[in-house]
């Protein structure tokens, strides 16, 4: 769900982004779900990750980090990333980042990511899907992968391009459940990760 204001469509002002950001901050833990902000305002994830989707976050991050050096990891969980100038605060599922790039107070710099993972929700997949695909090259995060569990697919994006309608991933790479998978310097395999069952059986 996407909470707007009516001139988000436009940009948010920094006043408005910082009433937003503020909003968020308060809601923390008080409301289920995770709240971020976007070209069109706050959006909200009503539920909370479970089950598969935190199954997949769970083999991805240990896939990643048994090949990456020790001083990069994949993060899981807070501080956000966040872009003030654009007006984006973003909460990634995996962040692979440098130790040294973690150091510091509040929010990360999009721009110190060595890529994002997203596992897609089946509540709101369109926030991964459409809006992210948007965000992340717009506030510069090289690479940006995507696995969807409802159909045991993704897509990694990579080389960040001006275009017409601001920046955006010039490549992108589909795979199915099964491939192997390169993001960012490291190549993990893709088998075992869980699927969405029916409606219903799963709620995330």
């Amino acid at each position: 769900m996407t909470i707007a204001p009516d001139n988000a469509r436009q940009g948010a002002s920094p006043h408005r982004y910082r009433a937003m950001r503020d909003f968020v901050e308060s809601t923390d833990d008080t409301i289920p779900g995770k709240f971020e902000i976007t070209k069109e305002g706050i959006v909200h994830d009503m539920m909370s990750p479970i089950g598969r989707h935190e199954l997949t976050t769970l083999r991805l991050r240990k896939r990643l980090e048994k090949l990456m050096p020790e001083e990069i990891v994949a993060h899981t969980g807070r501080p956000d990333v966040e872009d003030e100038p654009e007006g984006i605060m973003r909460r990634p599922d995996i962040m692979v980042i440098a130790e040294a790039d973690m150091e510091g107070q509040g929010a990360f710099d999009p721009r110190t990511l060595i890529a994002a993972v997203e596992i897609v929700s089946r509540s709101n997949p369109d926030n991964d899907w459409v809006t992210k695909l948007r965000d992340y090259p717009l506030i510069g995060i090289p690479v940006y992968a995507v696995f969807d569990p409802r159909t045991g697919t993704g897509a990694v994006l990579t080389d960040i391009h001006n275009t017409p309608g601001g920046p955006r991933y010039a490549t992108r790479k589909d795979f199915v459940y099964g491939e192997d998978v390169t993001i960012a310097d490291w190549t993990i395999p893709t088998d075992g990760l869980p699927r969405y069952e029916a409606e219903g059986d799963e709620r995330h």
